[in-house]
C-alpha cells in the first residue's frame, strides 16, 4: 500500500511538473525501496520490501537528513541544510503521524508498567514492545533516553 502511493504521488509529481526537489525526493525513496527489494530476493522472499521495512527506510531517510541539516548548519551552509529540510517534509508525507513527547512518555510509562521494568537490564525488551508497537510513529532516540531515565530512577 504504502509503495503505491509512494508510486502514484511522484507520478502525480512529475505529471504536474512540481519542483525538482520533490521529484528528486520521491525518486531517492523508489530507489531505496528497490534496494531493499533486491536484498530480499537475495534471502529468497519473492514479495521484496514489507510495508515496516518501507516505514524503516523511511524513518532512516528522515534521520539521515536530519544530521545532514545539522551538519550543514554547523558548516555555514544554511543553504544545504534548508534543502535537506525540504526533503524530510516530502518523506514525512508517507510517514505516520509522529508522537508528541506527552505521547512518547506515556508510552514508556505505559511498557514500564506493563512489563514491570525495575532497571536498566529490562530496557532492552521495553524498547523492542515500543518499537513493535510505534514503528515509523516514535522518535526512538528520545523514547530510548526517557526510558533510560525513568529504569535508572526506578533501580
Amino acid at each position: 500500500m504504502l509503495r503505491e502511493q509512494i508510486d502514484t504521488t511522484l507520478k502525480t509529481a512529475m505529471k504536474a511538473g512540481d519542483a525538482k526537489l520533490r521529484v528528486a525526493t520521491l525518486r531517492l525513496i523508489n530507489a531505496a525501496i528497490k534496494d531493499r527489494d533486491i536484498a530480499a530476493r537475495s534471502e529468497d522472499r519473492c514479495d521484496g520490501a514489507t510495508e515496516e521495512e518501507i516505514l524503516a527506510i523511511l524513518t532512516k531517510m528522515v534521520k539521515q537528513r536530519e544530521e545532514s541539516a545539522a551538519a550543514f548548519e554547523n558548516g555555514g551552509r544554511p543553504d544545504l541544510a534548508e534543502k535537506e529540510r525540504s526533503e524530510i517534509e516530502v518523506i514525512r508525507e508517507f510517514l505516520p503521524r509522529q508522537l508528541s513527547d506527552e505521547e512518547i512518555q506515556s508510552a514508556v510509562a505505559d511498557v514500564i508498567k506493563e512489563y514491570d521494568a525495575s532497571g536498566l537490564k529490562d530496557m532492552g525488551k521495553c524498547m523492542g514492545a515500543l518499537k513493535e508497537r510505534y514503528n515509523g510513529s516514535m522518535d526512538f532516540g528520545r523514547a530510548g533516553k526517557l526510558m533510560k531515565e525513568k529504569l535508572t530512577s526506578a533501580a
